[in-house]
């Protein structure tokens, strides 16, 4: 069972928090899955990708459109403040990352939903 469910949807499992400087989760979104696209109002983060492939959508403050990227094993994805991003696995086998954020995550405040993801619909 996860310890929590991101505003995104998906599935987080702790791993590490230094007080208020980081945190280190595990994030999981099953296979053929679609994240909620949200921005994050004061924390970076920074993903490395352990298992599975897929798309990550990522789009900045002063840009009407995003890009979309493939993802797997080994990359290392950075998740600046402010920008909207959405994730999606692909095929089989769930997407899993690692998610080291900083400042530490402050709570559910912290996302802010962004209607229109440049991966579609959600799926949770």
């Amino acid at each position: 069972m996860p310890d929590a469910i991101a505003p995104d949807g998906s599935e987080i499992f702790f791993r590490a928090v230094e007080g208020d400087a980081a945190s280190l989760v595990e994030v999981v979104l099953g296979p053929g899955r679609t994240s909620r696209a949200i921005r994050h109002r004061s924390v970076q983060e920074f993903w490395y990708f352990l298992a599975g492939s897929g798309h990550l959508w990522l789009r900045s403050p002063e840009a009407s459109t995003g890009a979309t990227r493939p993802v797997a094993p080994r990359d290392v994805v950075v998740i600046p403040t402010g920008w909207d991003f959405q994730f999606q696995a692909a095929g089989e086998e769930a997407l899993r990352f690692l998610c080291f954020t900083v400042p530490a995550w402050p709570g559910e405040s912290e996302a802010i939903p962004v209607l229109d993801g440049g991966l579609g619909e959600p799926s949770l």
